[in-house]
């Protein structure tokens, strides 16, 4: 980061003064790495390998070859309003920050708990998804099982070794995820070109033809088609179609790490709305071609439908020479840890920011900064043990016979986008007021602005109604319950105790916490 002058420091942390916070945090990521861990998290060797099911056994070759860029572009619209905003914002609270300052506490309280819970539950998801990755590509080697136990101890190890890695700094932590970005290009591109390679024709047709595989079952260990659908109620074809968007729905989020990471990039108000954007783009792009391949190297789509969640070690361990196969899914296996780890970082700057305005129990530990290693250490080792547990007692509990952690990980994609669309809401009434008076340096203007943030509430609704759909009915139940105690809990309790972060004289006030807090970490 040779080109980061003293003049740029000055100038990040005068902005970040301005907001009323301290330069606590290391800024060691250049805007490359800003990128980079955005890019890890999307992951489309994770999410875009393990959720392949739920688009070839719901339309088809169509999910991915119409329906990949059309929900990423649905995904991407939320990153284009969150990085105008992070622009003139470029905070480690990201969503709470924009939530409280564009509307009011209690919005950015809500922002700041949606975000929160969301960002848990997708890093216990994301490891959960490596165990069963893990499981299909090495299980029979390593004599693991599907069991509970197996689960919980996989995934509490790789978490515990991704929270001991961001503990030490983020300077190891970006060097990983940057290695990481690297990775991914570099695996998908090989992995695009073994399934060109394997593919018995190239029916380019396949990718733009509607099947419908809804209510069918899949296949079971026992080699009988009596294994559970993905799909398990019967839908129109445009249901079908819809259902699958999910793939890159899911898939192509997490990117509001960057706004996370804001106080430990150079540059941020520029580098961070363009890792956002940019991360976007790339995964819609390698990962489009990528998956592109792969239905292209299916031996038909009826029988890769039957396959249900089990479609790519299928279709691979079929057609892909033994040693090449390997090769793929250590280097597979290797970016979803780092997934992970990127995810780690993203949850515990979001611990620590929301704690640092007393948003959390046991605040005054949670944002403390080693003056040592100069990260949150209390804010990654709790994020880490919370999605630990998440998954143990998830995973161990069911609701009218479907597992808790399956119904509870349909609604995070809800929960997340929700913390996305309402900053980018109140941005549309907020802009060009004294709430928000200036755009940042990388803008878009106004008018585009507030047509993202229009075509971002209308994304919302239809992510809220595919995401309800069975099998994930019961998360309609559960995210409106959700808003419920969120209402008991502000109007009972933190509309008296919860003040927010600082705005206007407020910020003015705490020049000398200020410079108290930078001192104990070193920070000159």
């Amino acid at each position: 980061m040779s080109n980061y002058t003293e003049n740029d420091k000055k100038e990040d942390v005068q902005i970040l003064h301005s907001m009323g916070y301290a330069q606590e945090l290391e800024r060691r990521m250049s805007s490359f790495s800003n990128f980079a861990i955005s890019f890890s998290i999307i992951c489309i060797l994770s999410g875009g390998i393990n959720s392949l099911g739920q688009a070839t056994a719901g339309a088809g070759g169509a999910s991915i070859g119409i329906g990949w860029p059309l929900g990423c572009l649905i995904s991407g619209i939320f990153a284009l309003g969150l990085a105008q905003i992070s622009s003139a914002y470029p905070t480690a609270g990201g969503l709470y920050h924009w939530g409280s300052i564009l509307g009011n506490r209690f919005t950015g309280w809500l922002s700041a708990w949606l975000n929160l819970l969301g960002l848990v539950t997708v890093l216990g998801a994301i490891n959960v998804g490596t165990f069963y990755f893990f499981f299909g590509a090495f299980g029979s080697t390593f004599g693991i099982e599907d069991t509970l136990t197996h689960r919980v101890l996989f995934v509490a190890v790789i978490t515990a070794l991704q929270a001991l890695i961001n503990h030490f700094g983020i300077g190891l932590t970006a060097k990983l995820t940057d290695f990481s970005g690297y990775l991914i290009l570099a695996t998908a591109v090989v992995l695009t070109v073994v399934c060109l390679a394997s593919a018995p024709s190239y029916d380019f047709a396949r990718l733009f033809t509607f099947g419908n595989y809804t209510g069918q079952p899949t296949m079971a260990a026992d080699g009988t088609m009596t294994g559970a659908a993905v799909w398990p109620t019967a839908v129109s074809g445009g249901m079908a179609f819809l259902l699958g968007l999910l793939l890159p729905i899911y898939t192509i989020t997490g990117y509001d790490a960057s706004a996370h990471t804001s106080e430990e990039t150079v540059k941020a108000a520029v580098s961070v709305p363009k890792g956002m954007v940019s991360s976007v783009i790339w995964s819609t792009v390698f990962g489009y071609i990528m998956l592109c391949s792969f239905v292209l190297m299916l031996p038909n789509m009826d029988d890769a439908a039957k396959q249900g969640w089990n479609v790519f070690f299928w279709a691979v361990d079929a057609q892909v020479n033994g040693t090449v196969k390997t090769i793929l899914y250590v280097l597979i296996f290797l970016a979803q840890l780092l997934c992970g780890l990127a995810t780690v970082t993203s949850v515990s700057r979001m611990i620590y920011a929301f704690s640092r305005d007393k948003g959390l129990p046991a605040s005054s530990a949670l944002a403390k900064v080693s003056s040592k290693y100069r990260t949150p250490v209390a804010a990654i080792w709790t994020g880490a043990v919370l999605a630990v547990l998440f998954v143990w007692f998830t995973s161990a509990i069911t609701i009218a016979g479907t597992p808790a952690y399956s119904i509870v990980v349909s609604c995070t994609v809800i929960f997340i986008f929700l913390s996305f669309v309402l900053p980018i809401a109140l941005g549309f009434a907020a802009i060009g007021t004294s709430k928000w008076p200036v755009m940042g340096p990388w803008n878009m203007g106004v008018g585009a602005y507030k047509l993202v943030a229009i075509l971002a509430v209308v994304s919302m609704a239809i992510i809220f109604y595919i995401g309800v759909q069975p099998p994930n009915d019961w998360a309609l139940e559960i995210t409106l319950g959700f808003l419920v105690l969120t209402a008991i809990v502000w109007f009972g309790f933190e509309n008296r105790r919860f003040q927010g972060p600082p705005i206007g004289d407020a910020i003015a006030k705490r020049k000398e916490q200020i410079a108290a807090a930078e001192a104990a970490v070193g920070e000159a």
